[in-house]
C-alpha cells in the first residue's frame, strides 16, 4: 500500500505540464472561490452542471488517468451513497401527504352543474398530477424535498472536495503562497501579518506529504508483525491502534521540531527580514481568457442558477 500513489490528495502533480499549471495561480484561486460560492443560494440544475463542469474541465486538461481516475471514482461512489441515503430518509417535514384535489372531485363537478347546462370544466378544475410522494415501496419513500436534498448534498461535497483537489493538483505550494500573499496586500493597511500567514500556509501544504508518509510506514509496521485481531479482541484492538495514533503523533512533532530547525540554522528567523521570492506572478494571454471566461460564468449562474 503506497498512500502517495494510490491516494494523491492535496498533492502536486509536476509532470505532466497541463494548460491549467501554466495559468496564474491568483486566477485559479479566484476560479477555486467561485466554484466555493456558486453553489450558495442556487438551484439543483446549476449544481449538476457545476459537477460535470469540474469533470469536463479534468478531461480536456488532459491529467494523466492514473491521478485523476481512482480520486475521482471513490469521490462519485461516495457522492452517490450520499445522494441514495438522503433521498429515501425522512425529509424533516413530519405531515401526511394528500393530494391537493379530492379524489370525487368530477363527482362534485357534476352534482354543482345543472342538468340541462353542457359546459366543459375547465382545465384548473380537473384532477392535478402534482404528486409529492414520488416513489414509495415498503418503508422506501422519496418525496420531493428528499430528492431535492439528496442532490444538493451530493453535489455539493463533490464541488468542494474535487475542486479543491484539482487546485492543489495544478499548482504547487509556492504558487498558491505567493497568489495569497498578491490578494492579500490591502490587508497589510490593517497592520494584519500577511507575510507570516503565508509563510505558515507554505509549511503546512509541505508538510501534508510528510504527514501521508508517516501513515504508511506506520500502517506497514503493523500489517507485517501479523497481529492476530481475533485474539485480540475489541479492546486490545483498541489499544493497538491507541499506541499508534501516539506514535504517530509524536513522529509528526519531531518532523515539525527538525523543519523548525533547520529553517533557524539558515536563518529564517523573521519572515519580513527574509523574503524569498518562488514564483513570478504575471498575467499573460490565457489568464486573461481565463478572467473573460469567468465573467461569463458568473452572468450564467446569475441568469440560470439563481433559486427561486
Amino acid at each position: 500500500m503506497d498512500l502517495l500513489r494510490s491516494l494523491p490528495l492535496g498533492l502536486y502533480l509536476e509532470q505532466p505540464q497541463t494548460w491549467l499549471h501554466k495559468l496564474d495561480p491568483r486566477v485559479k484561486f479566484i476560479w477555486l472561490m467561485s466554484f466555493l460560492t456558486t453553489y450558495v443560494f442556487a438551484n439543483n440544475l446549476w449544481r449538476v452542471l457545476l459537477v460535470l463542469l469540474l469533470i469536463f474541465v479534468t478531461l480536456i486538461a488532459r491529467i494523466p488517468k492514473r491521478v485523476w481516475r481512482q480520486q475521482m471514482g471513490w469521490l462519485l461512489m461516495l457522492c452517490f451513497f450520499v445522494f441514495a441515503i438522503a433521498a429515501i430518509s425522512p425529509d424533516g417535514l413530519g405531515i401526511k401527504y394528500q393530494p391537493r384535489l379530492p379524489g370525487n372531485e368530477s363527482t362534485i363537478i357534476e352534482k354543482s352543474q345543472p342538468a340541462t347546462s353542457t359546459v366543459t370544466p375547465s382545465p384548473a378544475n380537473r384532477q392535478s398530477n402534482y404528486s409529492y410522494v414520488l416513489f414509495e415501496q415498503g418503508v422506501v419513500k422519496v418525496t420531493r424535498r428528499s430528492l431535492d436534498l439528496a442532490t444538493s448534498f451530493s453535489t455539493i461535497l463533490f464541488t468542494v472536495i474535487y475542486s479543491t483537489n484539482l487546485y492543489l493538483l495544478t499548482t504547487a505550494p509556492e504558487e498558491i503562497t505567493a497568489a495569497i500573499e498578491s490578494l492579500m496586500q490591502p490587508l497589510r493597511r490593517l497592520k494584519l501579518p500577511v507575510t507570516e500567514i503565508t509563510l505558515t500556509l507554505t509549511l503546512s501544504l509541505r508538510f501534508i506529504p510528510l504527514v501521508l508518509e508517516e501513515v504508511q510506514n506506520l500502517f506497514r509496521s503493523v500489517m507485517t508483525r501479523a497481529i492476530n485481531w481475533k485474539k485480540l479482541g475489541f479492546k486490545g484492538a483498541v489499544k493497538v491502534w491507541m499506541l499508534v495514533a501516539e506514535r504517530l503523533l509524536e513522529n509528526l512533532l519531531l518532523r515539525a521540531e527538525q523543519m523548525a530547525n533547520a529553517m533557524m540554522v539558515r536563518g529564517f528567523t523573521s519572515p519580513n527580514e527574509h523574503r524569498v521570492q518562488w514564483h513570478e506572478l504575471r498575467l499573460r494571454r490565457a489568464d486573461w481568457l481565463a478572467i473573460a471566461i469567468l465573467i461569463v460564468f458568473w452572468g450564467v449562474r446569475l441568469a440560470v442558477g439563481t433559486k427561486v
